[in-house]
């Protein structure tokens, strides 16, 4: 399927999951639990953690859902309650939230071209949680600022200039691996 046929169907599962539709909402489980179990880890950095909070975010989904206006919002409003769980679940079991506001510089590019993807993962563990955070939004989840800024919470123009900052610590936590193997 395409990307908009991919959004399409996505609407529709939503709104079948809306009316009470229990095999619409295993589906849209299935389809979003290995992706947010994914972002959950990279936040979270504690695999142990990373399971219940996963469920909280699933329960508060589904008492969430009937009132949720706009399906296209789904993915947007999911990740922001995951990342609400997560901050939540730091703070009960350490005294601050890692997920700090930065103001930095403006983002210019786009694409990410990389071609090993273990050391993409890897790499992405030894970053910052606000840098993990926007290149898993951005790159993996292929959301827009916009989504990513209402994900976390901040400006467009802070989302941008992450992202430009995270590339570029990505980039060059990739050459430092590359240059030790």
């Amino acid at each position: 399927m395409t990307n908009s046929a991919n959004r399409l169907y996505e609407r529709v599962l939503l709104l079948r999951c809306q009316a009470g539709d229990q095999a619409a909402l295993e589906e849209l489980v299935g389809v979003y639990t290995p992706r947010l179990r994914y972002y959950l880890r990279k936040l979270l950095r504690e695999v142990d953690w990373t399971e219940d909070v996963l469920q909280d975010v699933w329960l508060q989904v589904l008492r969430g859902l009937p009132k949720l206006a706009d399906p296209g919002a789904f993915p947007a409003w999911l990740y922001r309650i995951a990342r609400n769980r997560a901050c939540g679940a730091f703070r009960e079991r350490r005294p601050v939230c890692a997920l700090e506001e930065f103001d930095l510089a403006e983002e210019t590019g786009d694409e990410l071209r990389l071609e090993d993807a273990d050391a993409i993962h890897r790499a992405l563990d030894g970053l910052a949680p606000e840098h993990r955070e926007v290149l898993v939004l951005r790159f993996l989840e292929g959301m827009t600022y916009e989504n990513i800024a209402r994900v976390t919470g901040c400006p467009v123009g802070t989302v941008r200039s992450r992202i430009h900052y995270a590339r570029r610590a990505l980039h060059g936590a990739l050459e430092r691996t590359s240059g030790h193997e």
